[in-house]
């Protein structure tokens, strides 16, 4: 009596044995894992307590200060004129410079005070001092002829760096930034000052946010060599790579936010052949440390972990773990055999081929999965045995 049952075959106990020799020291290789939770690196990321804005008194006189009409105060020159009711000029036009005291001196009577006045208060300064005890009647017209400036310098992402002067009431940051000709397409809006007179303090203030533009402006009046530098908006390049679809740099627009998810999705997934549970995030933060972070995948997708927003430069990494790589063995080797047929991985049994085919090539001769693993025939015995016994026990 022929056994009519087919034959089930696995891989044989020594090729099982190898298989797990060769992944188990894999689980251990990679020492400590040196990442951060990402728990931890959020709490890492709350930004420092910012100082406290100037009280409300304080910036309203600044921000009326920087945007007023100009006052004179020492070192101005001006030019006076004054006509008499007859409408002549009753001193030819007289060019006087304020003093360090602020005062300016004209013909027959005492200085005048005129520091820190609109050049409409200084006109009435100076008729008020001649009429009526010089003069009855007379006109007074002022016009500024220069005015005392401070030097600095504005660098970064400006359209004309270089040294600017800045008029007295607009020794500022954002007048200065103006001087040099407004900022550039590639501006953050983020200006550093830094005093010469105190190299190691510095000032940092967004000028797009109207709190911070107010601090800006009620900072100490600039003075002579202080330096602004504006800053530029930095590529918005996110790096993904690893065990995902479409690995590579992604290019986003300058001040976009993308999320790890949204990247995720932009490299077209993670593969699904080898069910990759865990990433990594790596960023470079300002005192020039990589942290890395241990994201878990499936806490992430389910909205159990934060989606975190990326920022540029951020390396967005699925690495291969344990898992990964077994998952990888078992699609590339593990098959079954039952009777005449093969179940298995195609793209296991691709890969092996390919490999196979390419060595057979070099040695001159084919080779196959039969010759590889039914070297002696079984798989063909048991067809013939098969249609043996359908011959005898036909009709």
């Amino acid at each position: 009596m022929i056994d009519q049952r087919p034959i089930l075959r696995y891989p044989s106990r020594r090729f099982v044995l190898l298989g797990l020799a060769f992944f188990v020291p894999l689980a251990g290789c990679h020492g400590k894992d040196h990442r951060i939770s990402i728990d931890d690196f959020v709490a890492m990321q709350k930004a420092p307590p910012k100082p406290a804005p100037p009280t409300k008194e304080e910036s309203t006189r600044r921000v009326s200060q920087a945007f007023s009409p100009l006052r004179v105060g020492p070192g101005d020159v001006l030019n006076v004129r004054m006509i008499g009711a007859d409408g002549r000029e009753l001193y030819s036009t007289l060019s006087v410079r304020v003093d360090r005291d602020g005062k300016i001196n004209l013909p027959n009577i005492d200085p005048i005070q005129v520091k820190g006045m609109e050049l409409e208060d200084v006109e009435g300064a100076i008729r008020t001092a001649y009429v009526p005890n010089v003069h009855r009647e007379m006109v007074v017209h002022v016009e500024p002829v220069s005015f005392k400036t401070t030097d600095v310098l504005v660098v970064g992402a400006v359209t004309a760096p270089g040294l600017v002067s800045v008029k007295r009431t607009q020794r500022d940051m954002l007048h200065a930034i103006v001087g040099a000709g407004g900022v550039s397409e590639i501006a953050s809006g983020v200006a550093t000052l830094r005093r010469l007179r105190d190299p190691a303090k510095e000032e940092t203030y967004n000028l797009t946010d109207p709190v911070q533009l107010q601090a800006a402006l009620a900072t100490d009046p600039l003075q002579d060599g202080d330096v602004i530098e504006v800053a530029a908006t930095e590529p918005n390049n996110i790096y993904v790579g690893g065990l995902v679809l479409r690995a590579g740099a992604q290019p986003y627009p300058a001040g976009s936010g993308v999320t790890m998810l949204q990247a995720l999705a932009a490299a077209g997934g993670v593969r699904t052949d080898v069910f990759p549970k865990e990433g990594t995030l790596i960023r470079h933060m300002a005192d020039g440390r990589d942290v890395q972070v241990k994201l878990n995948l499936d806490r992430l997708a389910r909205g159990e972990d934060p989606n975190l927003t990326l920022e540029a430069g951020d390396i967005l990494w699925v690495p291969e773990t344990f898992g990964t790589r077994f998952m990888q063995f078992v699609n590339s080797n593990i098959f079954f055999r039952a009777g005449v047929s093969v179940n298995y991985n195609v793209s296991g049994i691709e890969y092996m081929n390919r490999q196979r085919q390419q060595a057979a090539g070099l040695a001159g001769r084919s080779t196959s999965l039969q010759d590889s693993f039914d070297p002696l025939g079984f798989l063909n015995r048991n067809t013939i045995l098969n249609q043996l016994n359908t011959t005898a026990t036909g009709p």
